[in-house]
């Protein structure tokens, strides 16, 4: 059965080899970010145990807003190196080394001895993880039909929440079952995706419409992905740098903020443990236990969320939902840090959190590939989604910044958690942004890929 023939949907309009690549770069964005959110859960504990007996909890904080901000750093990095590569040598083939990269790195992280290799590890980590993206985007954009693109874009982008709340899952069953260098096997499970490489290199070709742009490009004496013609021409260039700050306020707002909830949720659950007299075992087994709860639920909402952004997006337009989900997402993470007070809480509050904060990663995947022609698809893709990651490394010591500062005129523990609260709420004025710029972006909806 032909595509023509079979119109059951943005699923049915795919044929077999289209599903094939819809499947693969899926799977390669959702290991993408189980690997991250593995990294989330054991960052503390990590520097906890390579900082050495007695470790004070305050420096050990202060360095995983360091390796956190390390990471992003690396992610950025990643994505400017191999979105450019993804133009112009391939997005398969680059999507294969980008997934090797990472894999490899995470297994070398559990094998750390200082917090200095710790943090090398993590910015080779995070050069493999930022490449996938962009790639995965381009390659399936380039691949799919134009009538199945949005949906299949949308649902790639959501299954990183699937891969976030596998990540808490591990978490859970780790800190349930007490394992004896919990860190150390979060890490080694993250490095399991290597073996998907192999199934990308071997069964996926380059799109069709890629090697057309590259021949062109070659025929007109030019190599694709060069950031020169990104920017020298005056519409990709607008749409690259406004694309970015509507990436920036996401990005920024998710590594800012919304990865720092599993912190305060482990010190609010370890505090209260603590006022029940329970030893430190049970404290630090019932705090790693709630932050993968945590963890859990947020990404629960945001696998809904992202489907929800998806539908709104194709029925009323790219900038209109940006605008709704944006609002929503100020609005509703100031509610959470500042009422999130228990275990009941988490439930409900964390799945509401990132319903919110995570929909508009959806918009990412749909819109910004359609506001660059092929043989800048990767690169423009790569460039928005991570250059602000330059200033999302910034987030974690900013709200690391801003919590220190009020936290040093408190005298308790719940007011230093208040602190916390405090400052998170004031970052989100950074989704703001994402709003701001709205107005000056093109409507995309219905309308076909930009071609060289």
């Amino acid at each position: 059965m032909t595509i023509s023939e079979n119109q059951g949907g943005w699923w049915g309009r795919m044929n077999k080899y289209q599903r094939l690549v819809f499947i693969v770069a899926t799977l390669a964005w959702m290991f993408d970010c189980l690997d991250q959110q593995l990294f989330n859960l054991a960052r503390v504990p990590a520097l906890t145990h390579l900082c050495g007996p007695g470790a004070d909890p305050a420096i050990v904080k202060k360095l995983a807003g360091i390796m956190t901000s390390v990471f992003v750093l690396g992610w950025a990095t990643g994505g400017m190196i191999f979105g450019s590569l993804g133009d112009r040598y391939g997005r398969a083939k680059m999507l294969g080394v980008t997934v090797l990269l990472y894999s490899v790195a995470t297994g070398l992280s559990a094998l750390s001895k200082s917090p200095f290799d710790f943090g090398v590890y993590r910015f080779i980590t995070g050069l493999g993880v930022g490449g996938v993206f962009g790639l995965a985007v381009a390659l399936v954009s380039d691949t799919l039909p134009n009538e199945s693109r949005p949906r299949a874009l949308g649902v790639l982008q959501s299954f990183s929440a699937v891969g976030n709340v596998a990540a808490g899952l591990i978490g859970l069953g780790l800190a349930y079952f007490a394992v004896k260098n919990y860190w150390q096997w979060l890490f080694v499970i993250g490095a399991l995706p290597a073996l998907l490489t192999a199934s990308i290199q071997m069964r996926l070709k380059e799109p069709d419409a890629w090697i057309a742009a590259r021949d062109k490009a070659a025929a007109q004496g030019k190599k694709a992905g060069s950031y020169k013609d990104l920017f020298f021409h005056p519409v990709w260039r607008k749409h690259a740098l406004l694309g970015m700050l509507l990436s920036c306020a996401g990005v920024v707002g998710l590594w800012g903020i919304g990865v720092f909830s599993s912190d305060m949720v482990g010190d609010i659950i370890a505090n209260s443990l603590k006022k029940q007299g329970m030893d430190e075992a049970k404290i630090a087994s019932g705090k790693q236990m709630w932050m993968s709860i945590n963890l859990l639920c947020f990404n629960v909402g945001a696998f809904l969320g992202m489907l929800a952004f998806t539908r709104v997006a194709v029925k009323i337009g790219r900038r209109k939902a940006f605008a709704i989900f944006y609002t929503c997402a100020a609005i509703v993470t100031v509610f959470v840090f500042q009422k999130i007070n228990s275990t009941t809480d988490v439930l409900w509050m964390a799945p509401l959190m990132g319903f919110f904060q995570l929909s508009v990663f959806a918009g990412f995947s749909i819109y910004l590939a359609e506001l660059f022609p092929t043989s800048l698809r990767s690169t423009g893709v790569s460039f928005c989604y991570n250059v602000g990651r330059y200033l999302a490394a910034a987030g974690p010591l900013t709200l690391g910044l801003l919590a220190g500062n009020m936290a040093a005129k408190a005298s308790t523990v719940e007011a230093k958690i208040d602190a916390f609260r405090d400052a998170a709420s004031w970052m989100c004025l950074i989704f703001l942004v994402g709003v701001a710029v709205l107005p000056f972006l093109p409507e995309t909806k219905d309308k076909p890929l930009p071609q060289d």
